[in-house]
Protein backbone atom coordinates (compact mmCIF):
# COMPACT_ATOMS: atom_id res chain seq x y z
CA UNK A 1 0.00 0.00 0.00
CA UNK A 2 1.11 3.27 -1.07
CA UNK A 3 0.35 5.09 2.47
CA UNK A 4 2.48 2.28 4.54
CA UNK A 5 5.32 2.78 1.84
CA UNK A 6 5.50 6.27 2.42
CA UNK A 7 5.23 5.59 6.39
CA UNK A 8 8.38 3.78 6.36
CA UNK A 9 10.89 6.69 4.96
CA UNK A 10 11.41 7.63 8.18
CA UNK A 11 10.78 7.91 11.76
CA UNK A 12 7.94 10.48 10.87
CA UNK A 13 6.65 12.15 8.05
CA UNK A 14 5.36 16.01 8.10
CA UNK A 15 3.09 18.29 6.92
CA UNK A 16 0.81 21.61 7.38
CA UNK A 17 -1.08 24.33 6.58
CA UNK A 18 0.29 27.49 5.62
CA UNK A 19 -1.71 31.19 5.24
CA UNK A 20 -2.02 34.44 6.86
CA UNK A 21 -4.60 34.07 8.96
CA UNK A 22 -4.60 30.26 9.47
CA UNK A 23 -5.54 30.02 13.26
CA UNK A 24 -8.89 29.38 12.10
CA UNK A 25 -7.74 26.44 9.66
CA UNK A 26 -9.99 22.85 9.76
CA UNK A 27 -6.99 21.57 8.08
CA UNK A 28 -5.30 20.09 10.89
CA UNK A 29 -8.87 18.38 12.59
CA UNK A 30 -9.05 16.78 8.81
CA UNK A 31 -5.61 15.83 7.98
CA UNK A 32 -4.99 14.24 11.56
CA UNK A 33 -8.08 12.41 11.75
CA UNK A 34 -7.07 11.12 8.55
CA UNK A 35 -3.74 10.25 10.12
CA UNK A 36 -5.39 8.24 12.76
CA UNK A 37 -8.10 6.78 10.70
CA UNK A 38 -5.28 5.44 8.31
CA UNK A 39 -3.12 4.08 11.40
CA UNK A 40 -0.20 6.82 9.77
CA UNK A 41 1.10 6.90 13.69
CA UNK A 42 4.11 8.57 12.56
CA UNK A 43 2.73 11.57 10.40
CA UNK A 44 1.92 15.05 11.91
CA UNK A 45 -0.09 17.85 10.50
CA UNK A 46 0.12 21.34 12.37
CA UNK A 47 -0.10 25.17 11.30
CA UNK A 48 2.04 27.95 9.98
CA UNK A 49 1.45 31.87 9.97
CA UNK A 50 3.26 32.81 6.70
CA UNK A 51 2.78 35.81 4.43
CA UNK A 52 3.72 35.90 0.79
CA UNK A 53 7.31 37.41 1.43
CA UNK A 54 8.12 34.38 4.13
CA UNK A 55 6.85 31.56 1.76
CA UNK A 56 9.99 30.72 0.07
CA UNK A 57 12.14 31.24 3.21
CA UNK A 58 10.10 28.88 4.79
CA UNK A 59 9.69 26.14 2.14
CA UNK A 60 13.45 26.06 1.50
CA UNK A 61 13.75 25.37 5.26
CA UNK A 62 12.09 22.20 5.30
CA UNK A 63 13.69 18.92 5.76
CA UNK A 64 13.39 15.71 4.43
CA UNK A 65 11.44 14.17 6.30
CA UNK A 66 7.64 16.90 5.31
CA UNK A 67 5.67 15.12 3.02
CA UNK A 68 3.51 18.28 1.82
CA UNK A 69 1.68 21.48 2.38
CA UNK A 70 -1.74 23.03 2.59
CA UNK A 71 -1.63 26.78 1.36
CA UNK A 72 -4.64 28.93 1.82
CA UNK A 73 -5.01 32.55 1.41
CA UNK A 74 -2.92 34.65 0.17
CA UNK A 75 -0.37 32.23 -0.92
CA UNK A 76 -2.14 30.05 -3.72
CA UNK A 77 -0.35 32.40 -6.43
CA UNK A 78 2.98 32.86 -4.61
CA UNK A 79 3.46 28.95 -4.75
CA UNK A 80 3.02 28.40 -8.25
CA UNK A 81 6.75 30.11 -8.21
CA UNK A 82 7.88 27.25 -6.11
CA UNK A 83 7.07 24.44 -7.78
CA UNK A 84 9.14 22.32 -10.17
CA UNK A 85 6.05 20.79 -11.92
CA UNK A 86 2.68 21.97 -11.54
CA UNK A 87 -0.78 20.74 -12.64
CA UNK A 88 -3.05 21.39 -15.88
CA UNK A 89 -5.73 22.43 -13.54
CA UNK A 90 -3.91 24.40 -10.91
CA UNK A 91 -1.81 26.64 -13.96
CA UNK A 92 -5.45 27.33 -15.32
CA UNK A 93 -6.43 29.27 -12.18
CA UNK A 94 -3.10 30.22 -11.33
CA UNK A 95 -3.52 28.89 -7.90
CA UNK A 96 -1.61 25.86 -6.55
CA UNK A 97 -3.39 24.62 -3.12
CA UNK A 98 -1.48 21.44 -2.53
CA UNK A 99 2.49 21.04 -2.49
CA UNK A 100 3.83 17.83 -2.44
CA UNK A 101 7.39 16.90 -2.34
CA UNK A 102 9.10 14.41 -4.78
CA UNK A 103 11.72 11.88 -3.94
CA UNK A 104 14.13 14.28 -5.56
CA UNK A 105 13.32 16.74 -3.13
CA UNK A 106 11.51 18.88 -5.36
CA UNK A 107 8.20 20.43 -5.30
CA UNK A 108 4.58 19.51 -7.31
CA UNK A 109 1.80 21.67 -7.65
CA UNK A 110 -1.81 20.91 -7.49
CA UNK A 111 -5.16 22.59 -6.81
CA UNK A 112 -7.49 19.93 -5.02
CA UNK A 113 -10.10 22.94 -5.12
CA UNK A 114 -11.37 22.55 -8.48
CA UNK A 115 -12.23 18.74 -8.46
CA UNK A 116 -12.97 18.91 -4.90
CA UNK A 117 -15.62 21.21 -5.46
CA UNK A 118 -16.88 19.00 -8.64
CA UNK A 119 -16.11 15.86 -5.76
CA UNK A 120 -18.81 17.35 -3.85
CA UNK A 121 -21.86 18.28 -6.25
CA UNK A 122 -21.11 14.44 -7.50
CA UNK A 123 -21.96 13.71 -3.56
CA UNK A 124 -24.70 15.13 -3.90
CA UNK A 125 -26.63 13.56 -7.29
CA UNK A 126 -24.92 17.25 -9.36
CA UNK A 127 -23.03 15.51 -11.58
CA UNK A 128 -23.56 17.74 -14.93
CA UNK A 129 -24.10 22.01 -14.81
CA UNK A 130 -25.88 23.52 -18.29
CA UNK A 131 -26.89 26.11 -16.14
CA UNK A 132 -25.13 27.50 -13.51
CA UNK A 133 -24.78 30.58 -11.64
CA UNK A 134 -21.67 31.93 -9.24
CA UNK A 135 -21.77 35.12 -6.91
CA UNK A 136 -19.18 36.69 -6.29
CA UNK A 137 -15.53 37.35 -8.59
CA UNK A 138 -12.87 36.26 -6.19
CA UNK A 139 -10.17 33.55 -6.21
CA UNK A 140 -12.80 30.92 -5.24
CA UNK A 141 -14.65 32.14 -8.16
CA UNK A 142 -12.22 31.04 -10.59
CA UNK A 143 -12.01 27.57 -9.19
CA UNK A 144 -15.70 27.29 -9.38
CA UNK A 145 -15.57 28.43 -12.88
CA UNK A 146 -13.35 25.36 -13.52
CA UNK A 147 -15.19 23.42 -11.96
CA UNK A 148 -18.47 24.04 -13.82
CA UNK A 149 -16.50 23.80 -17.10
CA UNK A 150 -14.88 20.06 -15.55
CA UNK A 151 -18.84 19.56 -15.85
CA UNK A 152 -19.92 20.21 -19.20
CA UNK A 153 -20.94 23.99 -18.49
CA UNK A 154 -20.71 26.29 -21.57
CA UNK A 155 -21.90 29.34 -20.05
CA UNK A 156 -21.94 30.36 -16.51
CA UNK A 157 -23.52 33.96 -15.01
CA UNK A 158 -21.33 35.88 -12.61
CA UNK A 159 -22.61 38.39 -10.14
CA UNK A 160 -19.79 41.19 -9.62
CA UNK A 161 -19.52 44.54 -8.48
CA UNK A 162 -17.73 46.51 -10.60
CA UNK A 163 -17.28 46.38 -14.18
CA UNK A 164 -13.46 45.48 -13.49
CA UNK A 165 -14.42 42.29 -11.82
CA UNK A 166 -16.55 41.73 -14.74
CA UNK A 167 -13.42 41.86 -17.05
CA UNK A 168 -11.79 39.53 -14.54
CA UNK A 169 -14.10 36.92 -14.83
CA UNK A 170 -14.95 36.74 -18.62
CA UNK A 171 -10.80 36.39 -18.72
CA UNK A 172 -11.23 33.71 -16.24
CA UNK A 173 -13.80 32.28 -18.79
CA UNK A 174 -11.53 32.29 -21.79
CA UNK A 175 -8.44 31.00 -20.02
CA UNK A 176 -10.51 27.85 -19.00
CA UNK A 177 -13.01 27.48 -21.90
CA UNK A 178 -16.74 28.22 -20.82
CA UNK A 179 -18.04 31.55 -21.69
CA UNK A 180 -18.54 33.81 -18.00
CA UNK A 181 -21.57 35.88 -18.55
CA UNK A 182 -21.18 38.95 -16.36
CA UNK A 183 -23.84 40.45 -14.89
CA UNK A 184 -23.96 43.42 -12.05
CA UNK A 185 -24.66 43.20 -8.45
CA UNK A 186 -27.75 44.56 -8.36
CA UNK A 187 -29.25 41.46 -10.27
CA UNK A 188 -28.08 38.67 -8.10
CA UNK A 189 -31.42 38.08 -7.35
CA UNK A 190 -31.75 36.47 -10.61
CA UNK A 191 -29.18 34.08 -10.20
CA UNK A 192 -31.30 32.15 -7.40
CA UNK A 193 -33.29 30.59 -9.66
CA UNK A 194 -30.69 28.72 -11.90
CA UNK A 195 -30.24 24.84 -11.23
CA UNK A 196 -27.28 25.39 -9.38
CA UNK A 197 -25.81 28.67 -7.57
CA UNK A 198 -22.29 28.51 -6.51
CA UNK A 199 -21.76 31.51 -3.57
CA UNK A 200 -18.16 32.08 -3.26
CA UNK A 201 -18.57 35.77 -1.70
CA UNK A 202 -17.32 36.65 1.83
CA UNK A 203 -19.37 36.65 4.91
CA UNK A 204 -22.27 38.70 5.08
CA UNK A 205 -22.24 39.81 1.17
CA UNK A 206 -24.85 37.71 0.28
CA UNK A 207 -27.25 37.95 3.06
CA UNK A 208 -29.54 40.19 1.64
CA UNK A 209 -30.52 37.96 -0.87
CA UNK A 210 -32.12 35.18 1.69
CA UNK A 211 -35.30 37.00 1.00
CA UNK A 212 -35.37 36.58 -2.69
CA UNK A 213 -34.66 32.11 -2.64
CA UNK A 214 -37.73 31.54 -5.01
CA UNK A 215 -40.77 28.64 -4.08
CA UNK A 216 -38.65 25.58 -5.59
CA UNK A 217 -34.88 26.15 -5.36
CA UNK A 218 -32.41 24.49 -7.01
CA UNK A 219 -28.79 23.25 -5.61
CA UNK A 220 -26.71 26.04 -3.37
CA UNK A 221 -23.29 25.50 -2.76
CA UNK A 222 -22.34 28.32 -0.15
CA UNK A 223 -18.52 27.68 0.45
CA UNK A 224 -18.39 29.85 3.36
CA UNK A 225 -18.44 27.33 6.60
CA UNK A 226 -18.31 29.71 9.19
CA UNK A 227 -20.83 31.00 10.27
CA UNK A 228 -23.39 28.61 9.51
CA UNK A 229 -26.04 28.51 8.09
CA UNK A 230 -25.61 31.53 6.05
CA UNK A 231 -28.58 33.14 6.34
CA UNK A 232 -29.09 32.24 2.02
CA UNK A 233 -28.21 28.77 2.76
CA UNK A 234 -30.38 28.67 6.17
CA UNK A 235 -33.30 30.04 3.64
CA UNK A 236 -32.62 27.78 0.50
CA UNK A 237 -33.01 24.76 2.79
CA UNK A 238 -36.60 25.86 4.44
CA UNK A 239 -37.77 26.25 0.61
CA UNK A 240 -36.76 22.13 0.29
CA UNK A 241 -33.59 23.04 -1.93
CA UNK A 242 -30.22 21.42 -2.31
CA UNK A 243 -27.35 23.07 0.13
CA UNK A 244 -23.79 22.31 0.25
CA UNK A 245 -21.78 24.44 2.50
CA UNK A 246 -17.72 25.29 2.56
CA UNK A 247 -16.99 21.99 4.60
CA UNK A 248 -17.90 19.94 1.80
CA UNK A 249 -15.65 21.42 0.01
CA UNK A 250 -12.90 21.58 2.47
CA UNK A 251 -13.52 17.92 2.81
CA UNK A 252 -13.40 16.95 -0.29
CA UNK A 253 -10.04 18.96 -1.45
CA UNK A 254 -8.34 17.53 1.66
CA UNK A 255 -9.33 14.18 1.09
CA UNK A 256 -7.39 14.81 -2.13
CA UNK A 257 -4.34 16.59 -0.58
CA UNK A 258 -4.15 13.38 1.67
CA UNK A 259 -4.11 11.05 -1.11
CA UNK A 260 -1.40 12.84 -2.74
CA UNK A 261 0.71 13.39 0.32
CA UNK A 262 0.40 10.35 1.71
CA UNK A 263 -0.09 8.16 -1.24
CA UNK A 264 -2.82 6.18 0.34
CA UNK A 265 -5.68 4.95 -2.61
CA UNK A 266 -8.55 6.52 -0.51
CA UNK A 267 -8.93 8.90 2.23
CA UNK A 268 -11.31 8.29 5.22
CA UNK A 269 -13.94 10.72 3.57
CA UNK A 270 -16.12 9.71 6.73
CA UNK A 271 -13.71 10.60 9.66
CA UNK A 272 -12.44 13.31 8.14
CA UNK A 273 -16.10 15.14 7.57
CA UNK A 274 -16.92 13.96 11.04
CA UNK A 275 -13.77 15.94 12.63
CA UNK A 276 -14.31 19.19 10.50
CA UNK A 277 -17.96 19.28 11.69
CA UNK A 278 -17.02 18.37 15.65
CA UNK A 279 -14.12 21.28 15.59
CA UNK A 280 -17.00 23.41 14.17
CA UNK A 281 -19.16 22.79 17.02
CA UNK A 282 -16.49 23.45 19.53
CA UNK A 283 -15.88 27.03 18.14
Amino acid sequence: MKAAARASEGPGRRAAVLGKPVAHSLSPALHRAAYAELGLDGWSYDRYETDEDQLPGFVAGLGPEWAGLSLTMPLKRAALALCATVTPVARSVEAVNTMVRGADGSWHGDNTDVPGLVAALRERGVEKAPEAAVLGAGATASSALAALAAMGADQVEVYVRSEARAEEMREWGRRLGVEALARPWERAAEALRRPLVVATTPAGAADALAADVPELPGTLFDVLYEPWPTPLAARWAERGGTVLGGLDLLVHQAVLQVEQMTGVATAPLAAMRAAGTSALAAR
